[in-house]
């Protein structure tokens, strides 16, 4: 048996609990560069237990709805930023913890300009580029020991798709 998801815009207030949305609102906290360029600073909460962060080019196959969530997983030593080079929307899933079980599970997609970052230990889905093949930057925990829990569904969850 599985259960329906619909995924919801990806917007910063609705994923707080979850991590930062990263996109560009506003003006510039200062200008830098003899005044050519802006700088929207210090836009995501990274966090690593040890290590160091890394940057990584991920490329992903695109994914198709319906979409089956059949498993997710957390970082529990580090943060996990993922920001989109190619432009794709991505579908963002994302769960509250309940005593080392995911629950409450949430969709979101996200619009041209926004990137994430997942706190720390937080359940999410696999990256999941919509409709096209995406290459991201990933910037997370670089380090030793394992930083990897997974928690695999009896009954999957179903992304029927966008609102």
């Amino acid at each position: 048996m599985s259960r329906a998801l619909t995924p919801q815009p990806l917007t910063a207030a609705a994923f707080a609990p979850f991590g930062d949305v990263i996109e560009v609102s506003g003006a510039p906290d200062k200008l830098i560069n003899q005044g050519m360029c802006g700088r929207h600073h210090d836009l995501a909460r990274m966090d690593f237990a040890d290590g160091r962060a890394g940057i990584s080019l991920f490329d992903a196959k695109a994914r198709q709805f319906p979409h089956v969530v059949d498993m997710v997983e957390r970082h529990p030593e580090g943060s996990q930023a993922f920001i989109p080079v190619s432009g794709v929307p991505m579908l963002v899933i994302v769960a509250e913890d309940q005593n080392g079980v995911p629950v409450n599970l949430k969709a979101f997609v996200s619009q041209p300009g926004q990137s994430i970052n997942l706190l720390r230990g937080v359940w999410h889905g696999v990256l999941a580029p919509i409709e096209k093949p995406g290459q991201f930057i990933v910037v997370d925990r670089i380090g030793d020991g394992p930083n990897l829990d997974e928690h695999w569904f009896d009954d999957p969850y179903i992304v029927q798709s966008v609102k």
